[in-house]
């Protein structure tokens, strides 16, 4: 084992995965087991364009785990599949491997790093020109909000943002706003699907002000003190939540979008891939030991339960798989905290629009 193995045991964010996250899990499938001969499973549908159009859904972090696996089961489903992803190599080879096992399969792929302003606003403009040039419905029916990384260090990002919140929140809730008309504009239900986690339960105060949701709080360690990396993993995933609710209250009713969060549970991707391998191996021995862990075609199944639930679904918390959901954490359904998340979002969102602005200018 080496050095820095033996300091990430050390650490109390470590322990805190290793505990706290397991005992979260637990609750969900407690919850889920509850409820058992009194939950009704949803059944899954796909919105049918006129003159026979295939629906567009994008598709974020699209390039490895879940995203693939989401990618190419809504391109089994009859989607144009957009993905997008930060590697334009891996998004490529994507592309590739779901055409050799679909050859009928609708693809387009599009660069985008959710961790910068500039590249989302970038592929916002850069979809709607192709929609545009392939003669589409000005619209798309599906955004699945993927795409997500567990930082081991704070890293600031070209915004001026922690790498972590921006990639698993801010950015989403940029790109979400961003594409906001193409969703609205659809001729039949579309829906946005966020993807959440277990972990959400283990934040017991929720501190929504700019200083936090730009990262400044978590990245201010004391000496000697390392990274909260899961407390603020466990933040961002709380934040994307509460701003599916929120926007499920928004939207629903006055418009014809629902909203739908997703948790798939544990799911063996790469996203621990900044942990020191052995800790993730034996992380994912435990979890395969108690039968917790899935693999992306398996933890798959509660992302595509939310993707093609009917529209009275909105505003629910899906897990489980096999159309089922359960309540999430008491906290995450604070109404007051959720609009306040939403104004110190926009007024972040505003901020780097005026900055792209005067950088255009000068």
């Amino acid at each position: 084992m080496d050095r820095e193995a033996l300091r990430m045991l050390r650490s109390p964010q470590f322990w805190r995965m290793a505990v706290l996250w397991v005992l979260s899990l637990l609750h969900s499938y407690l919850l889920l087991a509850s409820l058992r001969g009194r939950a009704t499973a949803s059944r899954r549908q796909r919105p049918r364009l006129r003159e026979g159009r295939r629906p567009i859904c994008v598709v974020t972090g699209a390039t490895s785990g879940l995203g693939r696996a989401a990618a190419a089961a809504l391109a089994r489903e009859g989607y144009h599949v957009v993905l997008a992803g930060r590697s334009t190599q891996l998004l490529y080879e994507t592309v590739q491997e779901i055409r050799r096992q679909q050859p009928d399969a609708h693809l387009k792929e599009f660069q985008v790093d959710l961790a910068s302003f500039k590249s989302i606003k970038k592929f916002g403009t850069s979809l709607k020109q192709w929609i545009q040039g392939e003669n589409l419905e000005p619209s798309i029916q599906l955004l699945v909000n993927n795409a997500g990384i567990l930082a081991k260090s704070h890293r600031v990002t070209e915004d001026s943002l922690d790498e972590m919140i921006q990639t698993n929140y801010i950015g989403p809730f940029i790109l979400t706003n961003f594409l906001l008309p193409l969703l609205k504009n659809s001729s039949v239900p579309s829906r946005v699907v966020n993807l959440t986690s277990f972990t959400h339960r283990c934040v017991s105060g929720m501190d929504v002000s700019e200083d936090t949701l730009r990262g400044i709080k978590f990245g201010r360690c004391s000496v000697g003190e390392s990274y909260p990396l899961a407390s603020t993993y466990e933040y961002t995933k709380l934040c994307i939540l509460m701003f599916s609710y929120e926007l499920h209250r928004q939207l629903h009713m006055s418009s014809g979008v629902s909203v739908i969060a997703a948790d798939p549970g544990v799911v063996e991707t790469n996203i621990m891939r900044e942990l020191p391998r052995c800790l993730s191996w034996f992380a994912f021995l435990v979890l395969r030991f108690l039968k917790l862990l899935q693999g992306p075609d398996t933890g798959i199944a509660a992302v595509l339960d939310a993707a093609l639930a009917p529209p009275e679904e909105s505003g629910k918390y899906f897990f489980g798989g096999k159309g089922r959901t359960i309540r999430s954490s008491q906290l995450s359904y604070d109404t007051e905290v959720a609009m306040k998340l939403w104004e110190e979002s926009t007024a972040v969102f505003k901020e780097l629009q005026l900055k792209g602005d005067d950088f255009r200018d000068s």
